[in-house]
C-alpha cells in the first residue's frame, strides 16, 4: 500500500524523489517558458506591435479637448479608418500586430501604447503615465503582455511615473531616457536599478521645457544614422550617440504640424521607416538619407497630439 498520503517527507513535493529544480536563467526561457519577444535596438527588423484602434471614446475630445490632453475634437469614425490604414501598412510589411483588447471602455488616449510600455533585451517594464488622465492605462497594457507570454519584469511604484516613449536602445546593452513631464527622476532611478540587474546602464538626459517625450527629439534610422531635432534634442544625447558611431541628421524641422508628425516615424528595418502622409519636404529629406519611406494617413489621429510613434507599441525587433 502506499503510504505516501501519510508521510510527505522524500516526496517530489517536498524537494525529495522527483523534485526537478529549474536551471535556466530568466533570458534563457525567452521562447520557452516565456515568449520570445524583446529589444535590444531601435532599428533592426520590427517583428511584432502592440496597437489599440479608437472608437466611441473619442467622442470625450468632443467639448473640451484639452481636458483629454488632445489638441482638436476628433471624427471618432475617420480615426479608426486611419489607425486601420497603419496597421495594414505593419501587415504588408510582414510585422505581426496585436491589439490591446481591453474588456471594457477605455480612456481616450489608450491608443498611445508607445507610452505604456518599453521592451528590454529580457521582457517589458510597464510604464506609469503621468497624467490623472491617463492614469490605469498600463492595466490593460499588463493583460494583454500576460496574455501573449510577455514577462514585465518592473512595475513601477511610489511617486515614480514613466513613459516609454521617454527611452530608447543605443546600443545593445545601453538605454537613453529622458527626464521631463511625463518621466521623473523617481521613475528613473527604478528603471536604471532594473536595468542594471539585466547588465545594462542608463544615461539620461533633461528634455527642453515644451517637449513631451524623447522619441519626439530623436529617432533612429539604422544602427549608424539617427534624426534629431534642431536646437531641441538633448546635447549629451547627440554626443553618446556620436561616441558610437552614430551620425544624427538634422532636418529643417519647424513648428509646424506636418513637421511635428514627420519624425513620429516608426523604423521598420535598416533605412525603412513608416512615417505619416503629408510631410512632403521631410520625407524627401529623408530619402535623399536613402532612407525607404513608407506612408499613412493620420490627419485626424493627429489631433490627438500623438501619431504613428505614439500609436505603436514595439514589441520585438530581431535581436543582435
Amino acid at each position: 500500500m502506499d503510504d505516501r498520503r501519510d508521510n510527505s517527507f522524500g516526496t517530489a513535493a517536498y524537494g525529495g524523489d522527483g523534485w526537478s529544480p529549474r536551471q535556466s536563467d530568466h533570458r534563457e526561457e525567452l521562447g520557452t517558458v516565456w515568449s520570445a519577444s524583446a529589444i535590444d535596438s531601435e532599428w533592426r527588423p520590427l517583428r511584432e506591435v502592440i496597437v489599440h484602434t479608437p472608437d466611441d471614446e473619442l467622442a470625450a475630445s468632443a467639448t473640451n479637448p484639452n481636458d483629454v490632453q488632445m489638441l482638436a475634437p476628433l471624427d471618432a469614425a475617420r480615426a479608426a479608418e486611419e489607425h486601420r490604414a497603419m496597421i495594414a501598412a505593419y501587415e504588408a510589411a510582414g510585422v505581426v500586430v496585436h491589439q490591446v483588447a481591453p474588456s471594457s471602455e477605455p480612456s481616450p488616449n489608450l491608443m498611445f501604447c508607445a507610452d505604456l510600455f518599453v521592451m528590454t533585451p529580457a521582457g517589458a517594464i510597464l510604464a506609469r503615465p503621468a497624467s490623472t488622465v491617463r492614469a490605469g492605462e498600463e492595466r490593460w497594457i499588463a493583460r494583454r503582455l500576460a496574455d501573449l507570454g510577455v514577462p514585465i519584469i518592473r512595475t513601477l511604484n511610489g511617486h515614480a511615473t514613466f513613459e516609454g516613449a521617454d527611452l530608447m536602445w543605443l546600443d545593445e546593452s545601453t538605454a537613453l531616457i529622458g527626464r521631463g513631464p511625463r518621466t521623473n527622476q523617481s521613475g528613473i532611478d527604478q528603471i536604471t536599478t532594473t536595468l542594471d540587474e539585466i547588465g545594462s546602464s542608463v544615461i539620461s538626459v533633461d528634455l527642453p521645457y515644451g517637449a513631451m517625450h524623447l522619441m519626439g527629439l530623436l529617432r533612429f534610422l539604422d544602427r549608424d544614422l539617427a534624426i534629431g531635432w534642431p536646437r531641441r534634442t538633448p546635447y549629451a544625447a547627440i554626443e553618446a550617440l556620436r561616441r558610437r558611431g552614430v551620425r544624427v541628421e538634422f532636418p529643417a524641422l519647424g513648428d509646424r504640424a506636418d513637421h511635428y508628425r514627420a519624425i513620429n516615424f516608426v523604423t521598420v528595418g535598416p533605412r525603412q521607416i513608416l512615417m505619416p502622409a503629408g510631410a512632403d519636404d521631410i520625407q524627401s529629406f529623408y530619402e535623399g538619407l536613402g532612407v525607404e519611406c513608407f506612408t499613412t494617413p493620420t490627419e485626424e489621429l493627429s489631433k490627438a497630439a500623438g501619431n504613428t510613434g505614439c500609436l505603436t507599441g514595439v514589441l520585438s525587433r530581431q535581436l543582435v
